[in-house]
């Protein structure tokens, strides 16, 4: 059986939710070049991957975090994956609001999510993690264990790891860069020459000296 890594980033990049160019960067909104930019919702729109994606993340869940009572999705991106999840492992679900509603009870945890249930948490993409561990921390904040995040994809940047590890989040990820890189060269994505100086980049996003590999 294929290696789900291997798998989910087969999918990632036949449907185009991933795009590598280290020969005409993106420009993130951070103002970083980078070879990579990653689109994740598109994963919605094709059955076959869709299906890899929230039974991988089901599975996830299965392995990682089996106590799990409440799987919950992040705004936007989170929240139609954290469905198709709890709809596999027949668990409740809610979903976190990018902010407080201007209106009724004000509500930022949407869903019935009684205090110290354990959660889990479904992202679609982790890069450095801020606004990850801001959703963790509001449902920490409003008494519910987060027992951690599922995710489809992981840059694996060093900051978004030394921030989950500082804010004691465990994060698992279906698949992530090095891996997708490496398919990528393997089924001529990219050239087999790029595949160094995309990995270069991955190790230090802000360095821009990875376009002179």
């Amino acid at each position: 059986m294929e290696n789900l890594e291997v798998l989910v980033a087969r999918n990632l990049l036949k449907i185009k939710a991933v795009f590598l160019r280290p020969n005409e960067p993106f420009t993130w909104a951070s103002g970083i070049k980078s070879p990579i930019y990653c689109d994740n919702r598109l994963t919605l729109s094709y059955v076959e991957t869709r299906k890899v994606v929230e039974e991988g993340l089901a599975e996830t869940i299965r392995k990682h975090f089996p106590t799990c009572e409440v799987v919950m999705g992040t705004s936007t991106a989170g929240i139609p994956h954290a469905a198709y999840v709890s709809e596999i492992l027949n668990l409740p679900m809610g979903y976190v609001r990018g902010g407080a509603k201007d209106h009724g009870r004000g509500n930022q945890i949407e869903g019935a999510v009684p205090v110290g249930k354990n959660v889990v948490v479904i992202e679609d993409l982790i890069s450095t993690a801020g606004s990850s561990i801001e959703v963790v921390n509001i449902l920490r904040e409003a008494g519910r264990n987060v027992l951690g995040i599922a995710s489809i994809f992981t840059y694996n940047l060093k900051k978004g790891k030394e921030r989950l590890e500082a804010a004691n989040v465990i994060n698992h990820s279906l698949s992530n860069f090095e891996v997708l890189a490496k398919v990528a060269a393997d089924e001529n994505y990219i050239a087999q020459e790029d595949l160094a100086k995309v990995l270069k980049f991955q190790q230090n996003p802000s360095d821009p000296s990875w376009m002179e590999e």
